[in-house]
């Protein structure tokens, strides 16, 4: 395990949604490891915010893929010199979410609520009043950008990695209303107090992996129709696993993501890198450029597409950009 691994809970009395509804007591779960170092005002200066992405949590950040290339001495976030925090956003992993017991009941989160309820547990909890860096991948790249407009003071830098800073919309957003109504029409779902997983959607998650699979690794893992209905059986027998609400909240949570209102605010340096491959996020789009024009220091890497990418899912290889990654916090801010 990584140094001074740790695994805490952390409990927000009466957290209040964007909406107006209230939860008793939210709990976020979140790791830490490294040390945290303090300044003569006593307040700690290398503290790394990671935020994970729609299919994991914060455990897919100790993956090897992951943690394995950053985490390690002389590594990007070498762990004996930064203080690194990795929460579950509400609604995943061991964090407050639908299945716990309220189902239906439970509140109607946004990336908002998300971003709100992780500050508050750096700033009330930890005592975190400033970040060296926050870094997401995917999802956790597009809270990166809320954070970077919402909270422009907060932290020194951003690094948002398979994502883009426009409004959820297009290709991305209707792959996400398939799930959506696949799970909401199925006879089983009963406004959410089912008591058998629904099972519409798992045969509609696939298409989901379609967009988020590199075209060429899909064609080389299934070359054959006998290939393709084994992989399409493999798709959806691990969606079988997923609680139909946890990931309905999961997918409506992003409906109103649009960071475009807050680009002038951002002050962070912010480093943003996508995939030539990624058809979740695809570059023809041409939504990135003209948003960096407007952030005083932010670079954009556009990463071709080669035998090691694997689409979307790059985001998750950090061999892949991390070497961008290193050459970002070794510039000053």
């Amino acid at each position: 395990m990584f140094e001074n691994y740790q695994s805490h809970d952390y409990y927000i009395k009466d957290f209040k949604f964007d909406n107006g509804q209230i939860l008793a007591n939210l709990k976020l779960h979140y790791l830490t490891m490294g040390s945290p170092i303090w300044d003569s005002t006593g307040q700690i200066t290398n503290a790394v915010l990671l935020l994970h992405n729609t299919t994991g949590n914060s455990k897919i950040w100790l993956q090897p893929s992951l943690g394995g290339e950053l985490f390690g001495s002389s590594q990007a976030l070498d762990l004996s010199k930064y203080f690194v925090i990795i929460p579950d956003a509400i609604g995943f992993g061991k964090s407050s979410k639908p299945s716990d017991g309220m189902r239906a009941s439970f509140p109607n989160y946004r990336y908002s609520d998300i971003v709100r309820s992780i500050k508050m547990l750096l700033t009330e909890k930890l005592e975190i009043q400033h970040l060296h860096l926050i870094l997401g991948i995917s999802m956790g790249g597009m809270l990166a950008w809320m954070w970077a407009g919402q909270y422009p003071e907060f932290t020194d830098a951003i690094i948002a990695i398979a994502c883009q800073p426009g409004p959820m919309s297009g290709r991305n957003w209707i792959q996400r209303r398939i799930a959506i109504e696949a799970i909401r029409n199925d006879p089983k779902w009963f406004e959410g107090n089912y008591t058998e997983n629904p099972s519409y959607y798992v045969y509609t998650a696939p298409y989901s992996a379609l967009l988020t699979h590199s075209v060429k690794k899909i064609q080389e893992h299934a070359p054959t129709r006998k290939d393709s209905d084994k992989f399409y059986i493999e798709l959806v027998n691990r969606a079988r696993k997923i609680d139909a609400n946890n990931r309905l909240y999961q997918i409506e949570a992003s409906m109103d993501y649009d960071p475009s209102a807050y680009i002038s605010a951002i002050k962070a340096k912010m480093l943003l890198i996508n995939f030539a491959d990624d058809q979740l996020n695809p570059p023809e789009l041409d939504i990135i450029e003209p948003v960096i024009q407007k952030i005083p220091d932010a670079r954009f890497v556009l990463v071709p597409s080669s035998s090691k990418t694997q689409g979307h899912g790059s985001n998750s290889m950090a061999s892949i950009w991390k070497h961008h990654l290193e050459e970002f916090l070794s510039s000053p801010v």
